[in-house]
Order: C-alpha cells, then structure tokens, then sequence
C-alpha cells in the first residue's frame, strides 16, 4: 500500500491516503507525495473508457482507504455526462494545417466552471464528502486563487453537509468571469473574500494559516489548493489517457502546460514516472516567468508580480514545484527544506549545476507576453478557425518551440474555454466568445463577497465567525 511522506521530513510519520486528503499540507510546512510510484500497464488499458482509465491510474493512491467497489462509484459519479459535456472528459482537437499538423489541443474545459480544475476538484470534493461521511467529521476548507481554482473547489464542496469553504482571491485581479463563478454560489458554507494584493498574498495568507497550530487545530482546516495530493492524483489520469489515444507507446509524444503553480505539469511528471513515455514536457509562462528563468539560469528569484491577459498564471511563487525539487534532490528532505527556508527569507534559491542539467532534460520553458499572447491568439484562429483562452495561447508559444524539435505529435493543454477572458479573445480577434449554455445567465445572477485586508488576524476572525 502507498504511504504518503512529507518532502520536508523525508520518511518520517508516513501517512495514508485518507489522512493526506485531509490533512493538505504536512504539519512541517511541506508537500506530500507518494513513497513510491505504481507502474502503469498501458497494453491493458488501450481502448478503455475515460472512467476505467482514472480507476486503473488513481486506485494505487487510494487502495486500503476506500474500497475499490466504492471509489469505482465516485469516479463513475464525477465524471459523468452531468459533470462533464464529453465523454472523453478532456477531448482532443487537431490543429490541422498548423505547424505540420503536430499540435493537439486537450480541451480540459468541459466541467462545470469551464477550467482545468473541474477535472480533479470534482473529484476533490466526492472523496472528501465519502471520507467525512464515514468519518462524521466536519472540515473548514481556505484556498487561494488566481482565478479558476475558487469556483471550480465551490462547485465541487457546496452540496456537502461536512465543509465550509472559504476562498481568497485577489481584488481586481481575476477576470469578472472568474469573480462572478465563485460569488453568485450563494450556498450558506460558501464564503468568498476578495483580498486586498496579489495571488501570491492570497496564497501566503492560507500558508500561514496553516502554519498556525491553533488555528488549524480549533477550525479543522483542510485545503483544496493543488498543494492536495489528490488533485495531482486526478490530473495524472488525462495525461494517461491522451498517451493511450495517441499511441505514446509507439510514436514519439510530448505535452505543453502553461502554468503558474506548476501543479498541472508536475502531474505530468508523475505520469512520466509512472511510465508514460514523454518525450518532452514543457512548460510556458507569461511574463510573471519565474519558473521559465529558472530553468534558463538556475537561480529561482521572485521580481514581483504583473497583472496580465492569463490572470491565473500571474504567480511567482509556484508551490507545487517544491514537489518536483524534492525528487531533483535525490529525496533529501534536509537539503530542500535549507532551500525552501532560504527561498523564503530571501526571494531567491539557486540550484548547482549538476542538478539544472537534469531538470533541463526533464523540462523545456518557454513564455509570451501579453503581445505576444494576442498575436498567437489570432496567428491560431487565422489559420485553423481555433479560439484559445489567453493561458493555452502562452502555452502555444512552447508548443511552436518543440516542434522544431520533434517528429511526434504535441499536446497543448487547453487550462479554460476562450469565454472565461472575453475581453482578451476579442482584443485579439474582433469576436467576442460566449458562454456555454449552462453559464449563459451568469452576469444576472446575485454576487457575494467580502472585501478584506491582507491582514492574517483580520482574516482568522472573518473565517471563525462564519463557521
């Protein structure tokens, strides 16, 4: 049975399963990951189902919490035809006559809140509901977004009776699409508050409450934010099946992941090392390009953050890359934590060079600007007929990158539907993108939400009344 270790405190206390869904975030500050990676047998998976694919990658992380009859029942429930508008879940399109007909886009936009995060936050909250249940617990979840997290995280926990979920963003700087997904669910356990700063204040401010003890303790805190372990469980399974239908066995494959929390491709990492073959794996940032600089001159520096037409990237600093440090560093839980203590005294950490040179291998970087960002938005739709949401575009500049590089096919990580950032599509193009059919009444419907400082206490106290 899988247990789960804390990259901070190497194998020390190893949790299970139900314990790090829980849990989030270890007690020590750092990330959970597994303590070994199930191998995929990829021959007995070709041909199956979104839904059979997800039960053959996840049961591995689960199995000795939750019976297989049981998570078999949650996954058939989440990734149903009333969740998810595509049987594949997370469907594939060609961009025919582009780039010598190499690039796929895997649309992950299909859920309910019409971003990525529905994929492994529906999920999210079905294991959470089955565990509280069983357990008769109840939870109080705070997150952090830059935009999509927060309403897909309310769309999958409202209907439970066992949580109350709390979720920053920062004030202004979402795109009203993404403000109003989270603020009209007006559930008596949704709270949202609009935090005065960036994505980075919001996400240091959960930390922080999770870094104190009593606080933690008196309100049962549990988080949602891809710091998780079971959302990157549930982001392995699309990579898994986008390789089957693609014939990764066969044909050289590669991925493109525009990012920002570096959650999305470390997923990809793990399929990867679960037996995936990847031949490359890039990443692509917008001008907030942290993680591009890093892997350009191995020194990870925060320079501030920008607000950009890719809102949900505007990051500077990525938390799950401390998951793929902790594997960079052979498992050397005391060196990284020295690392991830200077990083935060400091703003900045730098890697030697033997190290850079495996991640290099691992990983290529690539960004655009916000210029650029329009003019690959219309460079795509001019040639194939194709809207991107401004994130996939930045994405699409790794993607042109690597099939200088490749004979295989590349698949482009579609992270939302154009219509979540319409001002951006249109500024681009001239049209302006509509929204699905079920979100079509979204800008009539009644918003709460409470405006508070970036103040620790101030927040603590908000979050103590509401319970």
């Amino acid at each position: 049975m899988i247990k789960y270790i804390s990259t901070r405190g190497g194998q020390d206390s190893p949790k299970t399963f139900e314990e790090v869904l829980l849990a989030g975030l270890a007690p020590d500050g750092g990330l959970y990951v597994p303590d070994s990676w199930p191998s995929l047998d990829l021959a007995s998976l070709k041909g199956k189902s979104y839904t059979e694919t997800a039960e053959a990658v996840m049961y591995p992380f689960v199995e000795g919490c939750i019976p297989r009859e049981d998570f078999r029942a949650i996954i058939t429930r989440v990734y149903s035809p009333a969740n998810f508008r595509s049987e594949h879940v997370a469907p594939l399109h060609h961009l025919v006559d582009y780039e010598q007909d190499k690039i796929y886009v895997m649309e992950q936009f299909h859920g309910p809140t019409i971003a990525f995060k529905d994929v492994a936050l529906q999920l999210l909250g079905q294991l959470f509901d089955y565990v509280l249940t069983k357990n008769n617990e109840h939870i109080t979840i705070v997150g952090a977004t830059s935009g999509d997290t927060g309403s897909a995280a309310i769309e999958g926990c409202y209907k439970s009776d066992h949580i109350d979920i709390f979720i920053l963003h920062p004030r202004g700087r979402v795109s009203d699409v993404q403000r109003k997904q989270m603020t009209t669910i007006l559930a008596d356990n949704v709270h949202n508050i609009a935090l005065d700063g960036t994505f980075d204040d919001c996400q240091n401010m959960v930390k922080a409450m999770f870094a104190d003890e009593d606080f933690r303790t008196s309100v049962n805190l549990s988080a949602v934010n891809s710091i998780n372990w079971a959302r990157i469980m549930a982001q392995i399974v699309y990579y898994v099946y986008c390789g089957l239908q693609l014939d990764a066995e066969e044909k050289p494959l590669s991925f493109v992941v525009p990012t920002g929390n570096f959650g999305n491709v470390f997923a990809a990492y793990c399929a990867r090392q679960m037996g995936l073959p990847i031949e490359h794996l890039g990443i692509s940032t917008n001008k907030n390009d942290i993680l591009t600089r890093f892997f350009e001159t191995g020194e990870m520096k925060i320079t501030g953050a920008y607000a950009t037409l890719s809102p949900s990237m505007d990051i500077q600093i990525s938390s799950n890359f401390e998951r793929y440090l902790y594997f960079l560093l052979d498992k050397d839980s005391d060196k990284l934590a020295e690392l991830m203590k200077s990083f935060k005294e400091t703003g900045s950490m730098i890697l030697e060079n033997e190290k850079m040179a495996t991640a290099r291998k691992e990983f290529m970087a690539s960004r655009a600007d916000d210029e650029q960002t329009l003019a690959l938005i219309k460079e795509c739709y001019d040639a194939t007929d194709y809207v991107l949401d401004p994130h996939t575009a930045v994405g699409l500049e790794g993607a042109k990158q690597i099939a200088a590089k490749t004979e295989g096919a590349i698949v482009l990580l579609a992270t939302a539907h154009p219509a979540k950032f319409p001002d951006a599509v249109e500024k681009a193009i001239g049209q302006r993108p509509d929204l699905p059919e079920h979100l079509s009444d979204l800008f009539a419907r009644e918003e709460r939400m409470e405006n508070l400082p970036d103040d620790l206490g101030v927040v603590q106290e908000f979050v103590k009344s509401q319970i």
